[in-house]
């Protein structure tokens, strides 16, 4: 992609918003709604080592130390996947950024590459309500479809609805302790993006503690506001 080229009118967006507020549910929706591409930075990581490329090979020899991926290995993966061309309609950033500094990261590459971002979702949430939440939740194990005890059971119990798979996963920190240091963190790193993105205009907020269907509907509308 030409970065000297008028930007381009896809549709790209950031999902904020902490562990357990649904981003992976709805990005996943979005997807199916309005044809975008979904980025997750762990999908990312994972397909850049597979594929070998500089990027991913650094990653590998950082995660093989046992050691976390810096921001800037975190940025050349996204800025690989960028380039590459398949982006359908726009893309759903989802878990990236995850603080100012790759904010700004991603500012210079989406210039770099002639694309503009539409906005960023945040997704307002409860503190209180998301280690139920969270403490409750499940995975998919063959397309990482989420469920919950309580708020999204599969239609067969013990059956995914969206792959017919049987078995399911949880995470072994999704307990209220770790919960509670994981929305620390969030609070303290993650949360000034709002902040951030505020200043240019681009947060939509979202309750993100309606039913799923409606946190749908309010993203759709907030991404197609002369729809409304």
């Amino acid at each position: 992609m030409d970065g000297a080229d008028t930007p381009q009118t896809l549709t790209n967006v950031i999902l904020l918003g902490p562990p357990g507020a649904g981003k992976g549910t709805q990005a996943r929706r979005l997807v199916e709604a309005e044809g975008l591409v979904q980025l997750s930075t762990g999908d990312m990581l994972r397909a850049a080592v597979k594929a070998g490329s500089p990027a991913g090979l650094a990653a590998k020899a950082v995660m093989e130390a046992g050691d976390l991926v810096s921001d800037e290995i975190v940025v050349a993966i996204v800025r690989e996947r960028l380039a590459s061309g398949d982006l359908a309609k726009g893309v759903i950033f989802d878990g990236f950024p995850r603080t100012v500094g790759q904010a700004q990261a991603l500012d210079v590459i989406l210039a770099e590459q002639g694309l503009t971002l539409t906005a960023a979702i945040a997704m307002d949430v409860d503190d209180a309500a998301m280690v139920a939440r969270i403490s409750g939740r499940s995975t998919c194990a063959g397309c990482g479809e989420g469920y919950h005890d309580t708020a999204k059971r599969p239609e067969t119990a013990g059956i995914c609805d969206t792959c017919g798979g049987t078995e399911f996963t949880r995470r072994a920190d999704d307990n209220a302790e770790t919960v509670a240091e994981r929305l620390k963190a969030y609070h303290a790193e993650t949360a000034p993006l709002i902040a951030y993105y505020a200043d240019k205009g681009l947060v939509r907020p979202v309750d993100a503690m309606a039913a799923i269907d409606d946190v749908t509907g309010a993203m759709i509308a907030a991404l197609n506001p002369t729809n409304t």
